[in-house]
């Protein structure tokens, strides 16, 4: 067993023992309600188990106990689901849909069922709290882009309607710009967040996986649009490429530029990929399968992994981290083949082995917040922001590292246009 895979499991121990506890997931055997707040969310619940339990059943078989638990998820999701009111990616129903999928595909359909159900003409309106805004919002963690991303994954004749309206909402809150178009988190929102997560670069991919699937070319259209806004913004000195991560720069004590899956080239990158499957192999004259390329070199030569200074490289998680950094590296790797790729998501999981925290209990990860005293977090748990994620992460990079580019990928909603179809674990339908 490689030090990945046995660290990967160890992380994956410590996160089984956390579920029900305060800061996870809430399963409880005794049936005992857990505190307020979702805790079957695919970003910090139960649901973002469900990829984990797909990466370990590549590498093993699973255990009597994770069979079970496979099984737990599924009915509370599949129950749960004809009531639900939220209908995002990472925190609602589309991430339902997910972890059915993964878990036990066709209980997905419930889920799909609700989300059309919930649809307006502007898209799907929000329910999370604290936010400030109950109208439907444009990206992919709690929005339409995310759901639409869905929607084509799921592959069914409803879920392509659903995709179709949803395409049709983000063509609507487009802002044009002087190079192409813009989307904000929702229209009037105070800034641009331009990169995957809450703006143009998800959006954009969304509207290429969408139109390529419904055969859709004002969708591709306004997805190669979107990405010539970003080139006007982008810096692209020698030979890279990043996006800020705030337009007009953000006030707030934060790096003006970020290397992540969420704010940064990482998470970028995917959008190249997406027009490169959509058949658009250009984007205001570049190529896109470089561009692609310029946005992970940009990564590497950041110095990520490495904390360089407060708050430059705080995160080792998926969204905002060293595992999200890696995932998409070993996406770009077993895609293109090319051997630097590869590297650098081994460079991403010796900094995860370094950083470590063991004991009998297993293997988990305490992230800085650099703004506070003491600046360590308590380990968390989750897919996006804990152990959870950076465990899928270590058994996939241990499994690619024995089997090579051929190694299957459990694809999920938001990446599965980054790898060949032949290596999805999922039906291959668009």
């Amino acid at each position: 067993m490689t030090e990945y895979r046995e660290l990967g499991e160890a992380a994956w121990g410590w996160v089984r023992g956390r579920i029900g506890d305060d800061d996870g997931p809430w399963l409880r055997e005794d049936g005992a309600e857990g505190p307020p707040g979702d805790r079957d969310s695919l970003y910090a619940g139960l649901a973002g188990l469900a990829p984990v339990l797909a990466e370990v059943g590549l590498s093993r078989e699973l255990t009597g106990g994770e069979r079970r638990l496979a099984e737990q998820i599924t009915e509370r999701l599949a129950t749960q689901a004809p009531t639900r009111r939220e209908a995002s990616l990472y925190d609602g129903l589309a991430g339902d849909v997910t972890a059915l999928r993964l878990l036990d595909s066709g209980r997905e359909d419930v889920a799909l069922r609700r989300i059309a159900e919930l649809r307006t003409d502007r898209g799907w309106d929000t329910t999370i709290d604290g936010l400030g805004y109950e109208g439907a919002i444009t990206d992919i963690i709690m929005g339409t882009a995310g759901i639409v991303l869905t929607a084509v994954w799921a592959g069914d004749a409803a879920a392509a309607e659903t995709a179709e309206r949803g395409g049709e909402a983000l063509l609507a809150t487009a802002e044009e710009t002087e190079g192409g178009l813009d989307w904000r988190m929702w229209p009037g929102y105070r800034s641009s967040n331009p990169n995957f997560s809450h703006g143009t670069a998800g959006v954009a991919s969304a509207l290429a996986v969408a139109g390529r699937a419904l055969d859709r070319a004002d969708f591709v259209e306004a997805a190669v649009r979107g990405a010539e806004h970003l080139l006007t913004v982008a810096d692209q000195a020698d030979g890279g490429f990043v996006v800020p991560h705030t337009l007009p720069y953000s006030t707030r004590d934060v790096e003006p530029v970020t290397y992540t899956w969420c704010h940064g080239p990482t998470g970028t990158s995917q959008l190249f990929a997406a027009l490169a499957r959509a058949g658009a192999p250009t984007a205001g004259g570049q190529d896109v399968a470089d561009l692609r390329r310029r946005c992970l070199r940009t990564v590497l030569a950041s110095g990520v992994p490495a904390r360089l200074r407060p708050g430059f490289w705080d995160n080792d998680g998926r969204c905002c981290g060293t595992a999200g950094v890696g995932d998409v590296l070993l996406d770009a790797y077993q895609d293109t083949g090319e051997k630097w790729l590869l590297d650098g998501a081994r460079l991403m999981g010796d900094a995860l082995a370094e950083r470590a925290i063991r004991d009998a209990d297993g293997a988990r990860w305490r992230f800085i917040e650099h703004r506070q005293d003491p600046p360590l977090l308590p380990p968390g748990v989750s897919w996006m922001q804990g152990a959870a994620g950076i465990a899928a992460f270590l058994l996939r990079l241990d499994r690619v590292l024995a089997s090579g580019l051929d190694a299957p990928v459990p694809d999920r909603p938001d990446q599965w246009w980054c790898v060949p179809d032949r290596l999805r674990t999922t039906r291959a339908h668009a």
